[in-house]
């Protein structure tokens, strides 16, 4: 393979922000990606992620800070000028140009020699796996293979940094699986250095090597997948990363320690996250799969059951306590809607903050 990605060492993001008129979309943004990382933004509509990955891309001019390519200024040139790769979450294809034609048009633009484009173009449609659509429309593609043709046509122009905004968001589960997949192998054979805007708490954890978290303009933790996963650092981070069962109680010193929070007529025990005192205010959370239906007498949660759905391999219930909390939990077998159940969770799977 002679495609390849342009060879950088560091782009810097120091002090970055954007504005409309007076809101602030992002404030303070300080990031540092190395060459050959690939790094996912992470986080709810609005919270700047996507303004983010246009500020870097040239798309949007920033109004604080600025951004460094090994050093040197980029974020005054114009986007062309960055030559950075661009895939759009709607595709962006021309409509009236083939398949070859999508994917050479950036060399076009470039100068690139017909002979030297050529090549460029083959192996691109190789990498992809298009091989035998190169002269068909758009229009007689199916989604995962637009996105496809997409892909390649940011990376035949050897870009130093490769740019996704969404790229899967518009295609059907099976495909998003599937695409998930080539996205990381392609990026793998061509070294290339990626960022990759997602919502997807599970696409960032499958791709990328480090995940920034945002949330209201602001990075709100970075780290490896297992970090985010299994360490969240505030309750924002921990509520994006699963934990969406929250109790909010008093604390209490608990065994092994562990910090115990009285709530709705039990206790439950977690690992404590920040300074956390006898009698402060503090909120338990737990992700739905660590919560389970227990024995009346185990000491648990009780609760009243008010939906449950099939999942498959697992039923996914919603049950509220007596103070109204509306808790998630799984279970092997059907529970039965107004049951009034018993609910556990094991403590090494808790994490309790600061209220």
């Amino acid at each position: 393979m002679t495609i390849a990605s342009s060879r950088f060492d560091t782009l810097a993001l120091q002090g970055v922000g954007r504005s409309f008129g007076p809101v602030n979309a992002l404030h303070g943004v300080d990031l540092t990606i190395r060459r050959g990382e690939f790094v996912a933004l992470l986080g709810p509509s609005g919270c700047g992620k996507s303004t983010t990955l246009n500020c870097i891309a040239g798309l949007l001019p920033i109004t604080n800070g600025q951004i460094l390519l090994d050093g040197k200024r980029i974020d005054t040139l114009p986007p062309e000028d960055r030559g950075f790769g661009m895939v759009f979450q709607n595709y962006a294809l021309f409509p009236h140009m083939t398949v070859r034609q999508n994917i050479g048009f950036g060399l076009r633009m470039r100068g690139i020699a017909k002979d030297e484009a050529a090549r460029r173009i083959e192996e691109a449609v190789r990498l992809v796996r298009l091989q035998g659509q190169e002269d068909k429309l758009p229009g007689q593609l199916s989604g995962g293979q637009q996105q496809r043709v997409s892909i390649a046509r940011a990376v035949v122009i050897e870009p130093p940094l490769v740019l996704m905004d969404e790229p899967l968001s518009n295609l059907d589960a099976k495909l998003r699986l599937e695409m998930r997949a080539e996205i990381r192998r392609i990026h793998n054979a061509l070294g290339a250095t990626t960022i990759y805007v997602t919502h997807d708490q599970d696409e960032a954890l499958s791709l990328a090597d480090r995940i920034v978290v945002l949330r209201d303009g602001t990075i709100r933790q970075i780290g490896r997948p297992s970090e985010l996963y299994e360490a969240p650092a505030d309750i924002d981070v921990a509520e994006f990363m699963g934990f969406r069962n929250r109790i909010d109680g008093r604390s209490t010193k608990g065994e092994n320690g562990l910090v115990r929070i009285e709530a709705d007529g039990a206790s439950i025990s977690g690992k404590a996250n920040g300074r956390i005192a006898d009698g402060d205010a503090a909120v338990a959370l737990f992700r739905a799969e660590d919560l389970t239906i227990c024995p009346d007498d185990a000491g648990g949660i009780r609760a009243t059951v008010d939906a449950v759905e099939y999942r498959g391999r697992e039923f996914v219930g919603l049950a509220r306590t007596k103070s109204g909390t509306v808790l998630s939990f799984t279970s092997e077998t059907a529970t039965e809607v107004g049951r009034d159940v018993t609910l556990s969770v094991d403590p090494g799977r808790v994490l309790v903050f600061p209220a």
